[in-house]
């Protein structure tokens, strides 16, 4: 990883990234967002990174922050907070970016995901999770892939992949930038 992160947890959790074996099923990164915590299929998972500063992009889902250059390539960043709904706080020196490889369209491409700070990566069997709990219509929960009960606390594992999860915004930001980069009738780009 190429930007060293002051969170101890965040650091620990990007080596043992780094150190997974090709068969990495059932590992998920912990985060936290409100209090709650989240796991996230660490096969998902690029690197995890510092909050920096975050390009705004106007006309876009308030869950969309804007998008950032990492090493050269502009990948937008979605606020989990704001697209799960969870009341919207200061960010903090444990705030941080984790970079996910999601689809869109036909294409893997990265994509950042703000959460309030990285705990650990947990192996979870698949006799610790449960289908996500059901609702009914008024209640959004496609976002979850299931919920895993370990040592008497709930993670809520989140489905990162789904049209209506989290990558969506890289639709929506790639469309955008798409139309920012067409040439005006003048030869300079419109922006």
């Amino acid at each position: 990883m190429s930007q060293a992160h002051p969170n101890p947890s965040a650091a620990e959790a990007t080596s043992q990234l780094s150190s997974q074996p090709s068969s990495q099923r059932g590992k998920y990164l912990t985060v936290t967002l409100g209090g709650e915590s989240y796991g996230i299929p660490v096969m998902k998972v690029r690197e995890i990174i510092r909050l920096s500063d975050i390009t705004p992009m106007r006309c876009m889902p308030d869950y969309v922050r804007g998008v950032i250059n990492l090493r050269g390539k502009v990948i937008p960043v979605i606020d989990l907070r704001a697209k799960f709904g969870i009341e919207i706080t200061e960010d903090t020196e444990r705030t941080c970016i984790v970079v996910l490889q999601v689809q869109a369209g036909d294409t893997q491409v990265p994509m950042g995901a703000i959460v309030d700070a990285v705990s650990e990566v947990l192996q979870i069997a698949p006799e610790e999770i449960e289908d996500a709990p059901q609702f009914g219509d008024h209640v959004q929960t496609e976002f979850l892939s299931g919920v895993a009960k370990i040592k008497g606390n709930v993670k809520m594992l989140l489905e990162i992949g789904k049209d209506a999860g989290p990558d969506k915004a890289v639709e929506v930001v790639r469309g955008k930038l798409a139309r920012k980069e067409k040439v005006s009738g003048f030869g300079h780009r419109v922006y």
